[in-house]
């Protein structure tokens, strides 16, 4: 006998099934777990509360012989900023382990797809996780088509990305900062050491006489009474140095 399927609206009373199946999607999911914590049997009952008051919004759920086995959340919205038609977007469709391959998918999926003829929405979007392959191909045998994909994050972790995206680059400052004192210390250099005019008469300084510094004779008495004619001194090409002693032998 072939199971007995029901779509409705949440109940407030269907608070602990939501949360459970939250958990299993949040699970499936894995990175969805670590950016939303668990909602509580006490927020569901609440949020169901709303939703239950909300023109734009629905949150339906899927039962098979009277077990609650599966949930979508369902909202109007526009299709774009720059469009007048409206489309129905469906949100968190999961369906448990246990009522999965009994039609209960298609069942939610007709749900909506109904419930966007009767606003005149002519489109239906469907938000499924990336890793979710089994969901994806379930959509795409229903005629879904990817568009894009949607990244999630806290609003703490964003800021701080961007405020150190905007802070200034340390290594490169310190690296700016060794370009500019090598630099300077270039420029006060010597010139002598590398200017290539030194290697001329470009530098020489006119104040001196070269004439004044030529080889003269020295009266002094240091050096002989004939100067560097003394024949204690012995010539040797350009350097005038004193003459060895004779040895005692020779």
């Amino acid at each position: 006998m072939a199971p007995v399927i029901e779509v409705r609206d949440a109940r407030p009373d269907d608070a602990d099934t939501l949360v459970t199946l939250w958990r299993e999607l949040a699970t499936g999911t894995g990175h969805q777990a670590r950016l939303l914590a668990a909602p509580s049997a006490e927020s569901a009952r609440a949020a169901v509360a709303r939703h239950r008051d909300d023109p734009s919004g629905r949150l339906i759920v899927g039962e098979i012989d009277g077990v609650l086995g599966g949930m979508a959340y369902l909202r109007q919205t526009p299709l774009s900023p720059l469009h007048d038609e409206t489309t129905v977007m469906v949100e968190y469709l999961h369906v448990s382990d246990h009522a999965r391959r009994h039609g209960l998918g298609k069942a939610l999926m007709a749900e909506a797809a109904a419930w966007a003829e009767h606003g005149n929405c002519p489109h239906l979007a469907v938000l499924a996780p990336p890793v979710a392959r089994e969901a994806n191909r379930f959509l795409a045998r229903l005629g879904l088509g990817q568009a894009g994909m949607v990244r999630f994050a806290s609003t703490h972790t964003v800021r701080r990305r961007l405020a150190a995206e905007h802070a200034p680059n340390m290594f490169g400052l310190l690296s700016s900062r060794r370009s500019v004192i090598a630099r300077r210390a270039q420029l006060t250099r010597s010139p002598l050491v590398e200017d290539p005019s030194y290697a001329d008469a470009s530098y020489r300084d006119s104040s001196y006489d070269e004439a004044q510094y030529e080889d003269q004779q020295y009266d002094g008495p240091q050096y002989g009474a004939n100067g560097f004619d003394d024949p204690a001194y012995e010539k040797l090409e350009e350097l005038r140095l004193p003459a060895e002693p004779e040895s005692a032998g020779t």
